[in-house]
């Protein structure tokens, strides 16, 4: 797992290199030409958030209506709905979940302008896809995701860059990231953090906007490597009934950013305060600290100090990160 997060800036520039840009810029191109009316994610697991991620980038910055499918409302119940005017979109790092790939044949035979994002482009379901996004993130040792998962964001946010500027992605903005996520990588707040809560019971993650999926996948990263019993809520819905179990013994990760996302987390901070509640801000200002970055960009660097934390957090429990209990690398689900 070790290896796996160090190599994320090597990934950044692997798919910021000439080949995948032209790549992921001709699919951008089809999906431009082709004017879809919404689009329609579908994933699992640590992919599930990425696609979260997606949801948003295509709702802000193509103004398009967005969402999760529910795989099993097909797979399990037999649901053929209308998606003609719908591009479907399969997030998966193996390409092997069969009711992804289910999701992707019935859109596809509904008309549905269909595509797979996925590190095996020789997947089932890349060869389900009418249109296909390697991520180039290589050979994932560890069973816990974190080079694919941030490799799957940066694709995701080439491919609607890219959709936006009618074909070609935008390179230049992206352009320092490899060498940002080196210096986020190089700090050592995680790991001395760990030592911190290696008695925690209980985590809360939250955040808003384009950072509420990196709190559903720090908190899911947490279950898999510690066994911690890890809760993630957006900012708003924490203030909705959950702040109630917060308290000083419950550590609350707060993904706190420098743009309109981050403002909107003021509220939900003060109230923590008010609870008393130990507060872990990750952000430019940050206990857990990343550089200052456009707020569409911060989730492929705000993740970073989070699984660093999981890896340190688990040796420090006495858990193998490398292979949780009862986990596999790919999970077939129907």
């Amino acid at each position: 797992m070790a290896a796996d997060i160090a190599e994320q800036p090597s990934v950044y520039a692997n798919l910021l290199e000439p080949a995948h840009v032209t790549a992921i810029s001709e699919v951008a191109k089809v999906i431009a030409e082709r004017k879809p009316q919404h689009v329609v994610f579908t994933a699992r697991g640590t992919s599930d958030h990425a696609a979260l991620y997606g949801t948003y980038l295509a709702e802000i910055r193509l103004n398009l209506a967005a969402g999760l499918a529910s795989p099993s409302a097909i797979t399990v119940f037999g649901a053929r709905p209308d998606l003609s005017h719908a591009l479907v979109v399969g997030v998966s790092q193996s390409g092997g979940s069969p009711d992804l790939t289910e999701v992707l044949r019935v859109a596809r035979e509904s008309g549905a302008l269909t595509l797979a994002v996925t590190n095996n482009p020789s997947s089932t379901l890349a060869q389900t896809a009418e249109l296909s996004v390697d991520v180039a993130a290589g050979h994932e040792r560890a069973v816990a995701a974190t080079k694919t998962y941030t490799a799957e964001l940066l694709a995701l946010l080439m491919l609607i860059e890219g959709i936006r500027a009618g074909g070609q992605v935008p390179v230049a903005e992206l352009s320092e990231l490899p060498k940002l996520a080196e210096k986020t990588l190089a700090r050592k707040t995680a790991t001395e953090l760990a030592q911190r809560y290696r008695f925690a019971a209980r985590v809360v993650t939250t955040g808003r906007g384009y950072s509420y999926p990196s709190a559903r996948e720090a908190a899911l990263k947490l279950m898999e490597t510690s066994y911690l019993p890890a809760l993630a809520f957006s900012g708003a819905d924490l203030l909705h009934g959950p702040l109630a179990m917060t308290d000083p013994d419950v550590p609350v990760l707060a993904f706190v950013g420098s743009g309109l996302g981050g403002k909107a987390m003021a509220p939900v901070l003060d109230r923590l305060t008010e609870q008393r509640a130990d507060v872990v801000r990750i952000g430019p200002q940050g206990t857990l600290p990343i550089p200052k970055i456009d707020e569409r960009l911060a989730p492929l660097l705000e993740i970073l100090p989070l699984q660093q934390l999981a890896l340190a957090l688990a040796l420090a429990r006495g858990e193998d990160p490398d292979a949780p209990r009862g986990l596999k690398k790919v999970t077939a689900t129907m």
